[in-house]
């Protein structure tokens, strides 16, 4: 009889999203790196790098979510100190310029409630991450599914699940991208998830000679 390998499994990776799983895997995370989580929620994507010891830092505007990934970060990172960990939006992030290797931002931005957060979003997350960085984000998006969407107001829309969300485009994407002045690390990957959503992910390189805000 094969033993169950489930809790093992969920034990060591936790809920990570399978996308930011693969970065890992290909080597773009790599121990020794600084990873901060823009909208960590209660941990979920932070379990294999804080039992395999990256310097981990997130922030949350739930205050909630932060005690939980506080507790979570407790359990397996004891050395970590629990200031790693803000209660603030991503937009008003206090970390320093530069902060980190790595900036996940994963089903969080799609939250925006237009198109001035949206931007501000993304650009706080671009300012923590060093030259040479790595942001990782997964969200939603109108890309497979734009006949299933419903406008609302400006890039909100209302999806076939009932929810609402910023849905971005293939086309915005490449026009942030050059905002930035980023390199798109692979190709845009679009999940069709059964006519109820689509969800896209996006990993942006910042140049190794960029300057760390984006003002």
């Amino acid at each position: 009889m094969t033993s169950d390998l489930t809790p093992v499994l969920q034990g060591q990776f936790g809920e990570i999203d399978i996308y930011l799983f693969d970065q890992f895997l290909r080597g773009r995370i790599r121990p020794g790196m600084r990873l901060l989580d823009a909208g960590c929620g209660g941990g979920r994507n932070l379990v294999y790098a804080l039992r395999a010891g990256y310097e981990v830092f997130g922030c949350d505007a739930d205050q909630a979510s932060i005690d939980a990934v506080r507790r979570l970060a407790a359990r397996l990172a004891p050395r970590l100190p629990p200031d790693n960990f803000h209660v603030e939006p991503i937009e008003e992030m206090t970390f320093p310029d530069g902060h980190a290797d790595v900036v996940i931002a994963s089903a969080v931005l799609h939250f925006a409630a237009d198109d001035t957060q949206f931007r501000a979003m993304v650009d706080a997350c671009w300012r923590v991450l060093r030259p040479g960085g790595l942001l990782f984000t997964r969200l939603a998006s109108s890309i497979g599914s734009e006949r299933l969407v419903q406008p609302i107001a400006g890039r909100r829309c209302r999806l076939p699940d009932g929810s609402v969300r910023y849905l971005v485009d293939a086309a915005l994407l490449d026009e942030v991208t050059a905002d930035l002045g980023g390199a798109l690390v692979d190709p845009l990957k679009t999940t069709v998830v059964q006519d109820q959503r689509s969800m896209t992910t996006w990993v942006v390189r910042k140049p190794a000679g960029a300057r760390s805000t984006t003002s």
